[in-house]
């Protein structure tokens, strides 16, 4: 290991340390006098050598980030080992994040980040399931149910999928909540018990445990306090750590764009979307993103029971024309990669079919009973899913002339269901699983007076009428037609 000179050491004419440990010690005296905040030092440079310290120092890896150096497989693992064992002092482990949020990480770089924090726990051992293993994830948007039909949909063709997923913050709604809407339904399940699943039914919906990628939720924690949640190299480790530790073969990805999505800009959009399919392949797993646009909520449903009631109906062959739409692809493309659909005409043929023939929906009931869940919401969701106290219809006044559905803004229909209790502001925030918004609009749909708009599920009058205001607001006319917009907009990789 070398340092290149600094000011010190040429003011003291020494160009070369005789020997390694001195090098060490000469090194470390001279960077205490110009140690930066977080323990950065201006004075470390990293050169090539057959020397391998045994252990690589925080500084080292922050500065040579720092300085736009693209970093070695073990730089970054020492980066990642340090988050999870708590050998990098959160100061250095937020220096060295604001250091890739502001430089950046190649393809190279990003792959070696994700395979660290994957193997900073326990990878899923799912050889004992026979089937081709694939799974789907999400951005976030509003609406987004998509996981939870799409998933017994796919397994009824053949493919396995285990299935991780998370819960709701902020606008988005989360899997995990939206299950929990089920009552007994379970997804804290242990890696013993989400394996043995697996093996049996080849499908599962659960939380992330503890044991898998560990890093990421130590370093999440950080991001989220020292803005750097929008650096597209730690999103990608963070989603595919994750994913990839479950036990897959193959992975698809929904990156969403508009204003309800947590990326705005299609353009970055594509770019995380070509981010994490390049890390992907770098770490032997075949990938596919779909980028699909989230100007409108997907479906008729926010809220978490109403989302599942919507599912449902899905599984029944009743689902709101954008909501399938998506489905159809991000299932068709989950078939191919996992190779038992040769062409994507063919796969979404099969999904059709698992519809039509009742298999998908006995497999979600399969999956339901098979996680504590009370299997009469799949018969009758009214009767068997918590329902609000109020509900209130959002019409077109008669003063109005009504008229074709021009925009239905999601990030205010969002706002209007966090409103109701939907969802979270913060984490420790607890979800009313009854309130949302069903029966929404869409656009391209025409409207006369007196038609309505949404309906408002809520548990108090006051979070009713400011979710009345906020859906009244969110919507927007034309007098002339207006032509319902692609959702599917481009396929990468």
């Amino acid at each position: 290991m070398r340092y290149a000179a600094c000011d010190m050491r040429r003011a003291t004419g020494k160009s070369r340390l005789g020997s390694l440990r001195y090098e060490r010690r000469a090194a470390c005296i001279a960077c205490e006098a110009c140690l930066h905040l977080a323990g950065v030092c201006a004075c470390f440079r990293r050169m090539n050598t057959s020397a391998k310290p045994a252990r690589l120092f925080p500084q080292h890896v922050i500065a040579a980030k720092r300085d736009s150096q693209k970093l070695t497989r073990e730089e970054i693992d020492a980066f990642v080992r340090g988050a999870t064992d708590g050998s990098w002092a959160d100061y250095q482990l937020s220096a060295m994040l604001m250091a890739i949020c502001i430089r950046g990480m190649d393809t190279d770089e990003t792959a070696a980040l994700t395979g660290a924090m994957m193997h900073s726990g326990v990878i899923a051992d799912l050889s004992g399931v026979r089937l081709p293993k694939a799974d789907k994830h999400s951005t976030g948007g509003v609406g987004d149910k998509v996981s939870i039909h799409l998933a017994p949909m796919v397994a009824a063709c053949g493919v396995a999928v285990p299935m991780m997923s998370g819960r709701g913050l902020g606008h988005t709604g989360g899997t995990l909540d939206k299950l929990e809407a089920i009552p007994g339904f379970r997804v804290g399940l242990t890696l013993p018990e989400y394996r043995a699943q697996m093996e049996r039914l080849g499908i599962a919906l659960i939380g992330q445990t503890g044991e898998l990628a560990p890093a990421d939720k130590k370093l999440y924690s950080l991001r989220d306090v020292t803005g750097t949640v929008e650096s597209i190299p730690l999103i990608t480790g963070s989603i595919l750590s994750k994913k990839l530790a479950e036990g897959i073969d193959s992975l698809v990805l929904d990156v969403k764009f508009g204003a309800g999505a947590f990326m705005k800009d299609k353009a970055r959009a594509r770019e995380l979307a070509t981010t994490m399919v390049g890390a992907c392949r770098r770490l032997g797993k075949p990938a596919r993103a779909l980028l699909t646009a989230m100007e409108q909520p997907l479906g008729r449903a926010v809220g978490n029971a109403l989302e599942i009631a919507e599912c449902i109906g899905c599984l029944r062959g009743r689902g709101p024309e954008d909501l399938m739409e998506v489905t159809y692809a991000l299932g068709s493309h989950m078939l191919v990669l996992a190779g038992v659909g040769q062409t994507l005409p063919t796969a979404r043929i099969r999904l059709e079919n698992a519809i039509a023939s009742g298999a998908a929906l006995a497999k979600f009931r399969e999956l339901v009973v098979a996680q504590g869940g009370d299997p009469r919401v799949l018969d009758d969701p009214e009767a068997f899913l918590p329902q609000a106290r109020l509900k209130s219809a959002v019409v077109v006044s008669d003063n109005d002339e009504g008229g074709c559905v021009a925009g239905v803004d999601a990030m205010e229909i969002a706002l209007a269901a966090l409103r109701l209790g939907a969802g979270r502001a913060r984490a420790e925030d607890k979800i009313d699983h009854a309130v949302g918004i069903s029966h929404l609009a869409k656009v391209g749909e025409s409207i006369p007076p007196g038609g309505t708009l949404a309906v408002i599920h809520a548990n108090d009058e006051a979070a009713l009428a400011d979710a009345r205001a906020r859906v009244a607001g969110a919507i927007t006319f034309s007098r002339i037609p207006v032509t319902p917009p692609a959702i599917v907009d481009e396929v990468i990789g």
